[in-house]
């Protein structure tokens, strides 16, 4: 009986100590979403049937100074409020004048504006790929992530949304000896390593922000590139299928890496000059989406 006894102990211990360690298990995944400018991503029932609860949007500073940036924001939030899908906005530059930066006080005043008007929007990345087109201005994109972190309380604010090129590390330490401030959130566009497979730039930046989140804020397979870029990739859409596999199995439960934000729905038409979508122009599925589908099932 007394042998029968510690039996039944064991076992009770063993089911309770599968019960406690599986959240923290599941919690290790990284969630999945979409990134897209498009709001008609929304309106597909291929989309619908993902069931994605977090979405991406890159949108101009300015973005509420003009009417019909204004009617592309109103209608992607009110369609992505319907279905119960969290938003992570990032700030970039202007669509109509692309070549100017907003002083500090332009972004504060205008990012105050966004916040008030959706204020149900809690996460927030600073500025888009700005280790790229703003290089030389570490001093001015730190100033933006002080100013909008500082302004918007409760929020997840990202430093920025980097892009995995040579200068990422070395940009990220210029970027810091201006915030004083050690940022909990960073975002990364992982296009080129992931579509050599390789994990090595993903990496540094891990061991660079040691003990801060990356969010792979735009990630993906390239299924075609006409943007004239000098640094080759492999390209297509059984290529694009590979990369999305490699991405989930090699990102997908890294505590480091809570989201992973696949860039992007659909393509527009067959000149994109970039192209990584799960949907072609032509309206049918790519095989990625397959590989999607089933990773976002397994999670539930």
């Amino acid at each position: 009986m007394r042998r029968l006894s510690t039996l039944i102990f064991v076992a009770i211990c063993f089911v309770a100590g599968f019960v406690l360690s599986a959240p923290a298990n599941a919690d290790a995944k990284a969630k999945i979403g979409i990134a897209d400018q498009k709001s008609s991503m929304f309106e597909d029932q291929r989309f619908k049937d993902l069931k994605v609860k977090f979405a991406r949007i890159s949108v101009p500073w300015d973005v509420l100074r003009y009417d019909f940036t204004t009617e592309e924001i109103d209608v992607w939030m009110t369609r992505a409020r319907a279905q119960g899908i969290t938003p992570l906005v990032t700030l970039q530059r202007s669509r109509v004048k692309p070549h100017s930066r907003p002083t500090v006080q332009q972004y504060t005043r205008e990012f105050k504006r966004f916040k008030q008007k959706y204020p149900f929007v809690k996460n927030y990345a600073a500025w888009n790929e700005p280790n790229l087109e703003d290089a030389r201005r570490p001093k001015l994109i730190a100033s933006y992530y002080k100013a909008m972190k500082s302004n918007c309380n409760g929020c997840k604010v990202l430093a920025g949304d980097l892009v995995d090129t040579k200068n990422m590390t070395t940009w990220v330490k210029q970027f810091l000896k201006f915030t004083k401030v050690k940022p909990k959130y960073w975002g990364l566009h992982n296009y080129v390593s992931a579509n050599r497979f390789s994990t090595k730039d993903t990496k540094a930046l891990l061991d660079t922000v040691k003990g801060s989140q990356v969010w792979l804020t735009e990630t993906g397979g390239l299924v075609a590139r006409r943007n004239k870029s000098k640094v080759k990739l492999k390209q297509g859409s059984a290529h694009a299928a590979k990369v999305t596999s490699f991405i989930l199995k090699t990102w997908g439960n890294n505590p480091r890496i809570p989201y992973l934000f696949f860039y992007h729905w659909d393509s527009s038409s067959n000149k994109d000059t970039w192209d990584s979508a799960f949907i072609g122009s032509d309206g049918k599925a790519r095989p990625s989406l397959n590989i999607l589908k089933n990773a976002i099932r397994a999670r539930r």
